[in-house]
């Protein structure tokens, strides 16, 4: 059985080859064209050196180059690696260097950086191929010794063959994480693992693993086409799982570079989109004040899924009041656990705090010492997942051991989050514990406020902090961007929260921003909020 990217992918084609797999603007891509494609710059990897486990950086934004890169990195049995396209050079530098990755496919307009990075250190990069993205810099660095090709070029050049060895379930894939705290880890997984867990190959609903290769395109090519529009920047590893989920089963992704919530509304009309992939309110929030001012044909969505990222219930109950019949989901996972559970939206009954999920029968909650807690105690436990799990991180033995750990002869992925087991066998996210706040004793859990602050008529996007208190070691803070320029006052702001949480979870210090920053793939930025709190008094404290 061949449980491999490329090879899950390659069914589709052979079963339905003319169908559009890709859509951007007026450009399209059917699948056999995809794959001749993808095919022709695999074979130019290897002409470059690449060998099956060598790893291939990608530097680019959500296009149709940079989905026919991913597809030609693993057909050569290569190893991906997911460039952050806004990282700053000291970023790049790491990640080139630790990733040691042979070739560098990057998009034009990154190429100052490249090669300010290439210039100050020592990396194994022997080429670069670049993708046109209409910008007009240089594409040589100066006194550059590596092998330099143009993107399409690379393509021309080399054969359309199918013609690759036979590929190994054992063939790796890899999904660099900034997290919340310290630089980039690459979370190594076997691609036939983390396609069970984020690509399908355990039934979302049932829990059953698929065991016949072709069952996704089969079962794709007797059925209608489903279009998905993975909104999140591929850098993200549900971003990049909604395309191949996608690809699998014969799908339309439909595939846009940049982030604008109008433009978003506007290609759901344009292309007919059924399924929206967002990353919580970071996406979601402007989408639905734009949905909402705007005149937009939105009648083929049956779905907007949430991953990665606080979906607040206030925003939640929006979407519902717009798609009355369409399924709202929150889904929890990481790049160490995969898919973990999954929540559906009810009008008028969602929780305000983090998700609660129904689990995947490979989640669980643990107690310190390893052991499963009980449902219904309340007692917030260590969330972990069993199963089909990663082999570790990239060039880092102790953060390895310290995530993927073994109780009672099982081991489990455990990347630091924070969760309740409840009495039905739901799962309550709290966040990660490396993030809560102790005040007086009490611990919060930054998620669960930020949830209920959001409720609130004047807070467009907030982040909440722990700052030092004289009396109880730690006081909440919250550091949040209004709307409309009005600033509501902390007695306002907390007589919100008190509607859901205990009062010890109020802030009880604020400051204003003008925005809330966070990572590409809508996570909040723990550690700039932090820079904020420390850089000056609070606009307000009681």
């Amino acid at each position: 059985m061949a449980f491999t990217i490329a090879d899950l992918f390659e069914h589709a084609v052979d079963l339905m080859p003319d169908r559009i797999a890709l859509e951007s603007g007026d450009r399209t891509r059917t699948y056999i064209d995809l794959d001749e494609r993808a095919n022709a710059l695999a074979h130019k990897l290897r002409e470059l050196g690449v060998q099956p486990g060598d790893s291939v950086g990608l530097y680019s934004k959500n296009t149709i180059e940079s989905v026919e890169a991913m597809i030609a990195i693993f057909k050569a049995r290569a190893v991906m690696v997911n460039v952050n396209y806004r990282y700053v050079e000291s970023e790049l530098e790491h990640i080139f260097v630790d990733s040691q990755m042979k070739v560098l496919i990057h998009e034009r307009e990154y190429t100052p950086k490249v090669c300010n990075v290439l210039a100050s250190t020592t990396t194994d990069i022997l080429a670069r191929i670049v993708i046109d993205d209409g910008s007009d810099v240089a594409v040589d660095c100066s006194d550059e010794n590596l092998a330099v090709s143009a993107f399409e070029e690379a393509i021309a050049s080399s054969s359309r063959a199918r013609d690759f060895e036979e590929r190994s379930n054992d063939d790796l894939y890899m999904l660099y994480t900034g997290g919340t705290t310290g630089k980039p880890k690459g979370v190594i997984w076997r691609q036939e693992d983390v396609w069970r867990v984020l690509g399908g190959g355990i039934d979302w609903y049932s829990g059953t693993p698929i065991a016949n290769e072709w069952e996704h395109a089969e079962t794709g090519a007797a059925g209608g086409q489903l279009v998905r529009f993975p909104v999140p920047p591929f850098i993200h590893g549900g971003s990049q799982w909604a395309v191949f989920q996608s690809l699998f089963a014969g799908g339309k992704a439909v595939v846009y570079p940049d982030f604008d919530p109008k433009a978003v509304w506007e290609a759901v009309d344009r292309h007919g989109v059924n399924v929206l992939f967002i990353t919580g309110d970071a996406m979601a929030k402007p989408m639905i004040d734009a949905l909402e001012a705007g005149d937009y044909n939105t009648s083929t969505v049956v779905s907007v899924a949430s991953s990665a990222a606080l979906f607040s219930p206030s925003v939640k109950d929006r979407y519902l009041e717009k798609f009355p019949n369409a399924v709202i989901v929150d889904a929890i996972g990481s790049s160490e656990t995969g898919f973990g559970g999954m929540g559906m939206a009810i009008k008028g009954q969602s929780r305000v705090g983090a998700p609660t999920v129904k689990a995947d029968p490979n989640t669980h909650v643990l107690s310190d010492d390893g052991k499963p807690l009980e449902p219904g105690t309340g007692q917030p436990g260590r969330l972990a997942r069993s199963g089909h799990i990663p082999l570790r991180y990239h060039n880092d033995e102790a953060k390895s051991a310290e995530t993927f750990v073994v109780y009672d002869g099982v081991r489990y992925s455990m990347p630091g989050d924070t969760a309740v087991l409840e009495a039905d066998g739901t799962i309550t996210m709290l966040g990660r514990g490396s993030m809560s706040i102790n005040t007086g004793g009490e611990k919060v859990f930054p998620e669960e406020v930020e949830a209920a602050l959001k409720a609130h008529r004047d807070i467009d996007d907030v982040v909440v902090v722990g700052v030092a208190d004289e009396r109880f070691g730690q006081r909440v803070a919250a550091v949040a961007a209004v709307r409309n320029g009005v600033v509501p006052t902390l007695q306002s702001l907390n007589e919100t929260v008190r509607q859901e949480l205990a009062g010890y979870k109020c802030p009880r210090s604020l400051w204003i921003v003008d925005a809330v920053k966070r990572s590409p793939a809508g996570k909040p930025d723990y550690r700039w909020a932090r820079e904020i709190t420390d850089s000056r008094p609070a606009d307000q404290s009681l």
